[in-house]
Parts: C-alpha cells; sequence; structure tokens
C-alpha cells in the first residue's frame, strides 16, 4: 500500500495516519468502533471528559479549527465523516477510516450469533447421545440449560473438547465388571488423571452417573466415591463391600456360614476370589437390621441373604451379577419410600430381580399403623407401578424394620 496518494481503497493513508491515527484520538476510534459493533450511526456528538492539551490539538488538527476550552472535549462525529469525506482523506467517510485504522469492524450481534452457533454446535454429540440413551435425555437437556458446561469450558473450542470426552466416558459406563477410576480414564480418555476431582470432564460425568444410575445428590469425598462406584468406577477395590449371610462358596464363606455369622466381602474378594457356588434363590435387603435378626433367628440355618446398606454399592452390583449369571434368582425388599423406590430401581437397572414383599399389595398391607409421613421427591417403581401409585395416595413411608417379623419369618421358606 503506498504511503502517499490515496490506496486502491480510495484512502489517502499517510493522511489519514496524521489526522486520525495517533494515540491522542484514540478515545475516538474507540467510541466509534463501539457504536459500528452495535449498528448504531455515526451521528451526534461525544465527549471526553478533562482532555489533555495534546488531545484537544488532535481534534484542531481533525477539524480545522479550535474545540471549546470547557472541562468537556465534545466532537460531532457527524462533522468528522464530513471533513473525512470532503477532504477526499477517507471518501467512504468515517466508518471505513476507523476500521482502515484497527480492525474490520464485526457486528456485536453477528459476533453472538456466531458464538451462539458454535456453542450449540459443541452441544451435538450431547444430544446425539441423549438419543441413543434415553435415560441421559433429562440430564443432557439440563446441563445445556443450566450453563454447567459454560461454566466449566468457558469458551465454545473448549466446550467441544470437554463435551466429546465426556461422551466417550459415558459411552463406557456403568462398567462391568467394575475397573480401577485412574485405569478406565487411562484406557478411554488417555489420561489416568482426567477424572480427578475438579477437573471439567469428571464434575460433567459425574452429573451425568446420577442420571444414569439413580445415585442421589450430595457432596464430599465420601460421596463422590461411591457415586463412581454406582457406574463401576473404583477409587480403590477394598473400600467398597457387600454384607451377606448364609452365602457359601470360598472356605472363608463357608466358615462364616457354618458359624452363622455374618460376611464383609470387598470388591478386592469379588474379583479375585468370588463364590464358586450359587444357591437357587438369594434374598435381598436393604438395611443391616434385616440381617442381624436373620442371623439372631436362624444362625447357620439361614438361607443366603445379602444386605445392600443403601445404594448397592460397586461391591454389592459385583456379587449379584455373579450369582445371577450362575443361575441364582434373586428377590428384593427395601423401604417403603421414594429414596427405596431410587434404590430399588437403581439396582434393577443393573442386575434383575423379583420383589420379596415389595409390590403395591405388600406396601397397602404393611402400611396402616406402621409408617411415618413420606416426605421427599417421587420416584417409580418399574417392578410393580402400582406401588409408587399408591405411596404417593397413601403418604406413608415403611421402613424395613417395621415388617421384620414378616420378613425374618419369610427365611424359613423357599421364595415363591
Amino acid at each position: 500500500m503506498s504511503s502517499g496518494g490515496p490506496t486502491s481503497a480510495g484512502l489517502d493513508r499517510a493522511r489519514l495516519d496524521r489526522l486520525l491515527g495517533g494515540p491522542e484520538l484514540g478515545w475516538l476510534r474507540d467510541r466509534v468502533r463501539r457504536r459500528l459493533e452495535r449498528d448504531e450511526p455515526l451521528t451526534g456528538p461525544i465527549s471526553l471528559t478533562g482532555p489533555s492539551p495534546a488531545q484537544r490539538a488532535a481534534v484542531e488538527r481533525l477539524l480545522g479549527r479550535p474545540p471549546g476550552t470547557g472541562r468537556t472535549l465534545t466532537v460531532r462525529l457527524d462533522a468528522v465523516d464530513a471533513v473525512l469525506r470532503h477532504s477526499g482523506v477517507s471518501p467512504d467517510g468515517l466508518a471505513t477510516a476507523v476500521a482502515a485504522l484497527t480492525s474490520p469492524v464485526a457486528l456485536l450481534s453477528d459476533v453472538r450469533d456466531r458464538e451462539a452457533r458454535a456453542w450449540d454446535d459443541s452441544y451435538v454429540p450431547l444430544r446425539t447421545l441423549a438419543a441413543q440413551r434415553p435415560e441421559l435425555a433429562v440430564w443432557s437437556a439440563k446441563v445445556r440449560a443450566d450453563g454447567l458446561v459454560r461454566r466449566l469450558a468457558g469458551t465454545p473450542d473448549t466446550a467441544r473438547d470437554l463435551v466429546a470426552d465426556t461422551v466417550t466416558a459415558l459411552r463406557e459406563l456403568p462398567a462391568a465388571p467394575a475397573v480401577s477410576l485412574p485405569a478406565f480414564a487411562a484406557r478411554v480418555l488417555g489420561s489416568a488423571h482426567a477424572l480427578d476431582d475438579g477437573k471439567p470432564p469428571a464434575t460433567l460425568v459425574l452429573s451425568a452417573i446420577r442420571a444414569l444410575t439413580g445415585f442421589p445428590d450430595g457432596s464430599g469425598t465420601e460421596w463422590r466415591r461411591e457415586a463412581w462406584a454406582s457406574a463401576g468406577l473404583l477409587r480403590d477395590d477394598l473400600s467398597s463391600t457387600v454384607l451377606t449371610l448364609g452365602m457359601r462358596g470360598t472356605p472363608a464363606l463357608d466358615w462364616l456360614a457354618e458359624t452363622g455369622e455374618p460376611a464383609v466381602l470387598t470388591l478386592r474378594q469379588l474379583h479375585r476370589r468370588p463364590p464358586m457356588t450359587a444357591p437357587a434363590a438369594v434374598r435381598i435387603c436393604e438395611n443391616p437390621a434385616v440381617l442381624s435378626a436373620a442371623a439372631d433367628t436362624y444362625g447357620s440355618a439361614c438361607p443366603p441373604l445379602v444386605c445392600l446398606q443403601g445404594q448397592p454399592s460397586a461391591a454389592a452390583v459385583t456379587l449379584l451379577r455373579h450369582l445371577h449369571h450362575q443361575g441364582a434368582t434373586l428377590h428384593y425388599h427395601g423401604d417403603f419410600d421414594w429414596g427405596g423406590l431410587r434404590i430399588a430401581s437403581s439396582l434393577l437397572r443393573r442386575v434383575p430381580w423379583h420383589p420379596w414383599r415389595f409390590t403395591a399389595a405388600d406396601y397397602r398391607a404393611a402400611a396402616p399403623g406402621t409408617g411415618t409421613p413420606l416426605i421427599g421427591t417421587p420416584a417409580e417403581s418399574p417392578w410393580d407401578p402400582e406401588l409408587a401409585l399408591s405411596l404417593a395416595a397413601l403418604g406413608v413411608r415403611v421402613e424395613e424394620e417395621a415388617v421384620l417379623d414378616e420378613l425374618t419369618s419369610d427365611l424359613s421358606r423357599p421364595p415363591e
């Protein structure tokens, strides 16, 4: 581009630099750019409070007349535009001149539209995953609506990578059999630390796991450990355990069954030495009180019983899947409340079971005179949809301890 005469675009760049390009008029160029970005007209006055003598002198050179002497320096943009056009410095006016001195101006509305499209594009893998995994549809819509991805990523480009990693991980979950969390992250995401606490992929994947497994909301180190474990991802193989009674199939289990005492099995034990045999039927309860009462009542004669102690741990799911694959039929009972229904549903998504006194009819029989007020967010009961409706209608929660006699009595005979 020539430094003396008009350019091919009609600008006389040398004169334009002298008139409008100096640092003293940077404030004016900035104001013009902001108006152009907002698609506002370059007319009317703009003002600068407390101008320096150099800024006043620059305006005088630009307009060919001295500005006022007040505390505020005022310039009319249409006057500047006219000077540039009539002098031939910028035949196309002020907008073209400022773009030449700074950079091409993009409308903020266009920038926002492009950014919105970029954000929307970054979510495409989430929408695809939700269409393929309906259980994640509500979660997918929620993380887009509440801005979680935006807060974690900051930019659409970063969000694209974050969403891609999240979807890659979720396609592999729940993991069966359970695996080490670092080993899973290394295999699936290329880094053993990709799902460490505080990493954006960990936050997003963990939020999806709650939708995937029905694990309840919570916080803290212990909660995160169990939430990961609910999807088969283990921070270690010793902290996840399951409580059993009357279970046989290893020397240790056989000895405890003979003494009539409960056994605590770790995930490590279940991976290395699972029970070599499986009974025809296994009953499952939610609360340790049931297992304790069974041990007191039957001792070494107690039939196989597994206690979840709340949400199904990785160890519990591993044991029950093993027993199921070995031919055992599973029978489940839990608390008649919304939390109990969620626990039962979470287990049912991972291993098939039949209800053990855990239907709408059983609830209606147990509720009168034994329950306390039902609170919390309603849940479904896919093994018996009428059960959830009955809980909502009666508004009473019935814990396992309230029907302990019936459950203990059932252990004296095979499941129906």
